[in-house]
């Protein structure tokens, strides 16, 4: 009887662990997983983006700006530019194409990002909250952003929910896990 009580213990702990970890399986291969020298070249802009416009010669249309809710840039002179979803390079290129139809000869437009839309971690860490993404940030170091694990975290399986994804996906943990703007983590609690 001692037996059976003893495995029945065991198999509603597994359970519930499984149900933790969550429906889907756990993925440990795929473009979340890079070198660690590796850091985003193609990154798509978003809102809560901040970008620094810079025209030549013309300080009035130089500035920083941020992706509004709508997903557009509010330029100067030439009015909103959607952004959401392009590459600076692409938001640029069409900033030149406007401002050089009817306001200016030749310009010369270079964007680049100088602040990131957050990262949001959730569950067992130390300090769950909002922080500042930076270009490379692998999961490990986003955990120690958050001040680390709290001693009940799962440090073997973490789940992810890119921004504007409806469900999360069960990633192991690795040094190569990288985080992208706008995720929402959350690391589970383990029970063994």
């Amino acid at each position: 009887m001692l037996l059976r009580t003893g495995s029945l213990v065991c198999l509603v702990a597994c359970l519930s662990a499984c149900a933790e970890r969550g429906a889907g399986p756990v993925v440990s291969v795929g473009d979340r997983y890079v070198a660690a020298d590796t850091s985003v070249t193609d990154y798509r802009l978003g809102v809560g983006d901040k970008i620094r416009v810079t025209v030549y010669n013309e300080p009035s249309l130089t500035g920083e700006f941020w992706i509004n809710p709508d997903g557009a840039i509010s330029l100067p002179l030439i009015g909103t530019i959607p952004a959401l979803g392009k590459t600076v390079a692409q938001v640029a290129a069409q900033a030149r194409a406007q401002f050089g139809d009817g306001y200016l000869r030749d310009p010369k437009v270079a964007m680049d990002v100088i602040a990131f839309r957050p990262f949001y971690i959730l569950g067992e860490v130390a300090a769950p909250g909002q922080y500042s993404y930076a270009n490379g940030l692998t999961a490990l170091n986003a955990i120690a952003t958050a001040k680390g694990f709290t001693p009940r975290a799962d440090r073997a399986v973490i789940r992810i929910r890119p921004q504007g994804g409806e469900d999360e996906v069960n990633y192991r943990l690795t040094p190569e896990l990288i985080v992208r703007p706008g995720d929402t983590i959350r690391v589970g609690e383990r029970f063994f």
